[in-house]
């Protein structure tokens, strides 16, 4: 570990859409920037990014790849692809990080941006076909599954919503329950706007290569799909907001304000990791995600200001 650690106004940790977009607004606002990039994007097994204008259908490695390089026009952000294995509060205020690399650096003001992981509790085969042909999320890769066979799996009132929401896209919808409980108005529903219900418990998913080709029940034929929307488990991808004392709801999301300040002065999130609690789920979009950092980024530099020019912070939290 090096023995001077540097000093930056802020660090943002996780470069994906929200991190490098919040660190184009405080390059642009000449802040000393330090983005660690640890090379984990929950996009990566995606084909493309979708709802960002002027870049929808671009993969998410050119993304990624025109974002860093519009971020080297700007001398005050240092991109380190590195982990940050620990954050604490530094003895003068602000945070001292510590890199996988084995430096040390400190921060005036710190970003998480960190994003979620997804977790995949089934069924059998879902894994390698995730981002391909198996999804979350209709407004990510509902258009793809235009005049497409389509499975929705679960039976809970938000799975009936999507399948009935699929059948504007898709060509012919299913609404899979794996052996779960569907009450018969929601049946009733879905069978007469055209969505087909299956009940028996699912055994796997069969496909070549990552294209989905059909649906295997424990009992019954088997059902022929070329997309299927599964319940994903999203978690946080660090401990790192944890391990600083942020407030968090019960999915595990970070809280934040509209501003992306934390219940942790000093502590900024954005992203899909964090979200108010007027909302009540993760914004996964990437757009969402971006606009995040950069609302993040322009607080940050007025609380910075504020702190520099003893003025009152105009975006200071109520409550702590």
């Amino acid at each position: 570990m090096s023995s001077n650690a540097c000093l930056f106004d802020v660090a943002v940790v996780g470069a994906g859409p929200a991190g490098m977009s919040a660190a184009l607004t405080l390059g642009r606002a000449h802040r000393t920037t330090l983005l660690v990039d640890a090379g984990e994007g929950r996009n990566a097994p995606a084909t493309s990014v979708h709802n960002f204008l002027t870049r929808d259908g671009t993969p998410p490695a050119e993304l990624r790849e025109l974002g860093r390089a519009e971020l080297a026009a700007y001398p005050g952000v240092q991109v380190r692809e590195e982990a940050v294995t620990a954050v604490d509060f530094a003895d003068r205020g602000g945070f001292r990080l510590s890199l996988s690399g084995g430096d040390t650096a400190v921060a005036r003001r710190l970003l998480l941006a960190t994003g979620l992981a997804d977790e995949l509790p089934g069924p059998r085969g879902a894994g390698p076909l995730w981002g391909r042909s198996a999804f979350h999320c209709p407004y990510c890769h509902g258009y793809e599954c235009t005049g497409k066979a389509v499975a929705v799996m679960g039976s809970e009132p938000p799975r009936v919503r999507l399948a009935l929401q699929l059948s504007r896209f898709a060509s012919d919808v299913a609404l899979c329950t794996d052996g779960g409980a569907l009450d018969p108005a929601s049946r009733a529903t879905l069978e007469s706007n055209g969505v087909t219900v299956r009940c028996e418990p699912v055994a796997r998913l069969e496909a070549t290569g990552d294209r989905l080709e059909q649906i295997v029940f424990e009992s019954g034929p088997p059902l022929d799909r070329e997309a299927v929307f599964v319940v994903n488990a999203p978690r946080q991808r660090s401990g790192l907001a944890a391990r600083l004392g942020c407030r968090a709801f019960s999915d595990g999301c970070v809280e934040v304000n509209e501003f992306g300040q934390t219940s942790v002065p000093g502590v900024y999130a954005a992203g899909d990791m964090a979200r108010r609690a007027t909302v009540p789920m993760p914004m996964a979009a990437v757009v969402a995600a971006a606009a995040g950092g950069t609302v993040a980024a322009a607080v940050i530099d007025q609380d910075l200001l504020s702190a520099d020019f003893a003025l009152p912070h105009p975006f200071a939290r109520a409550g702590g």
